[in-house]
């Protein structure tokens, strides 16, 4: 029985991945066609490994007009709206920065990042400009070519945490965000719609100060099931897996599940 067994997406932050390799995908695109719908600029606060990654590769699919990957998900309807329209994506997995060789090889690194989404749409950049006007340059530009663009931040406060026990280091690299990010509010006319994540919120972290327009969906109640999985979700897309491993385990289903809330259950 097991090896007919749908496959678990282990370790895959990528949706284009999961929907494409047979993988169980637990369809939280409700949550985000209603973002969408709604505000322009969101922040969501979660700890690591809790599908952050994989809200922003959702959100970049449902933008870039994979129509295809959404075939019997909740947004399939927000694809094919009529006023449905593809928009450029420009992502910025922060996670990906340099940190351990000081500030200017940190900025440099940001750098990278635009100038590697500047290309994705042939826009031209001076690489000798400082990284938040680059990303100015890079909004205009966009803009200019295809239309209002998608600003989707991943781990946009990955490079500090990583000198949380540092304060002198840490202090120099939130400056070094801050001066960037704030350049997100200064192209608010080119945009279309942000989505930024993290670990530490934005409001304790100081580097958002600027953009007070951001709707923080952190503790918002309306969005608490759209990062992990609920009990009812568990139920609903693994019963295979379950009843295989209850069976290994020679327990059942329901002491299973038992068993699965005395070790997960209660997270807030």
């Amino acid at each position: 029985m097991e090896t007919r067994l749908k496959k678990l997406p282990v370790g895959i932050q990528t949706f284009d991945q999961i929907r494409t390799g047979n993988h169980v995908y637990v369809d939280k695109t409700r949550f985000l066609v209603n973002l969408i719908d709604r505000v322009k600029i969101y922040f969501l606060a979660r700890p690591r490994r809790f599908g952050k990654s994989l809200t922003v590769s959702t959100l970049d699919a449902m933008f870039s007009g994979k129509k295809e990957l959404f075939r019997g998900l909740y947004a399939e309807e927000f694809m094919n709206r009529p006023d449905y329209r593809v928009s450029p994506v420009i992502r910025l997995d922060m996670s990906k920065v340099t940190t351990n060789k000081g500030v200017k090889v940190l900025e440099e690194s940001i750098a990278r990042l635009v100038l590697a989404q500047a290309s994705k749409y042939d826009v031209e950049i001076d690489k000798d400009v400082p990284s938040g006007e680059m990303l100015d340059l890079l909004t205009c530009g966009i803009h200019a070519k295809h239309g209002k663009a998608v600003i989707l931040v991943d781990e946009y406060d990955k490079p500090y945490t990583d000198f949380y026990t540092n304060p002198e280091m840490a202090d120099d690299i939130r400056n070094v965000l801050r001066n960037f990010y704030v350049h997100i509010k200064s192209n608010d006319e080119y945009i279309r719609f942000v989505f930024i994540t993290g670990i530490a919120k934005f409001a304790r972290f100081g580097v958002f100060s600027t953009l007070n327009n951001v709707s923080d969906i952190s503790m918002d109640e309306r969005y608490g099931e759209m990062c992990g999985l609920t009990a009812a979700e568990i139920e609903a897309y693994f019963p295979e897996h379950i009843e295989a491993t209850a069976n290994k385990m020679k327990v059942t289903p329901t002491a299973l599940l038992d068993r699965m809330r005395d070790y997960y259950d209660g997270f807030c």
